[in-house]
């Protein structure tokens, strides 16, 4: 049975490679896979799937105006499975149409990002998925600063926290910074 995963994780929590691994696994079975990411993240280009350790491969990318389900019932093969990098980015409607591929299809959907934003605020996305995956996954990290889990991603601007600012700023480890609680309300410490 078909079902629609959500695996979330901060910064640095490794969801891409995640993504990446759980692609060479089925495409290694000969089960095809369709790869997918927010056209919002441009970093390593568009359509860009780049893990921090220096992996990467080709994507469809998902802009405002793409159908999702419409794109996979179009393809001229069934994928084993559908798999969407950084999927905060997504928009409900985005969300609405990989349930539907999970519940009309029957196609397996599995999709990574961020949960909450650096002002601690859920992304678009996340909220959604949050709401209409049947299976929820933390992928862990720890904090930049200790030993403890890290929940929250923490913006930084020339060593300073910064806590306002737009939701998107796209960034790595120049940027952000996966912590905990306490290491976001106190970076300093």
């Amino acid at each position: 049975m078909a079902q629609l995963f959500f695996k979330y994780g901060a910064m640095n929590s490794g969801k891409t490679i995640e993504i990446l691994k759980v692609a060479h696994n089925y495409e290694e079975q000969d089960k095809p896979v369709v790869l997918m990411t927010s056209g919002v993240d441009t970093r390593d280009g568009l359509g860009k799937v780049s893990s921090r350790i220096g992996l990467s491969r080709e994507a469809t990318p998902i802009f405002h105006e793409t159908n999702v389900y419409d794109y996979i019932k179009k393809l001229d093969f069934i994928p084993y499975c559908i798999l969407v990098d950084e999927s905060q980015f997504l928009e409900k409607h985005h969300v609405v149409q990989l349930a539907k591929i999970v519940d009309e299809l029957e196609i397996p959907v599995m999709a990574f990002g961020l949960k909450n934003d650096f002002k601690n605020d859920l992304f678009e996305g996340s909220k959604y998925l949050l709401l209409y995956a049947d299976k929820l996954e933390e992928l862990k990290t720890i904090c930049w600063f200790c030993h403890k889990k890290a929940i929250m991603n923490l913006r930084m601007n020339d060593g300073q926290a910064v806590y306002t600012g737009e939701q998107i700023q796209i960034g790595g480890n120049e940027a952000y910074y996966p912590v905990c609680r306490k290491h976001y309300l106190h970076p300093e410490i």
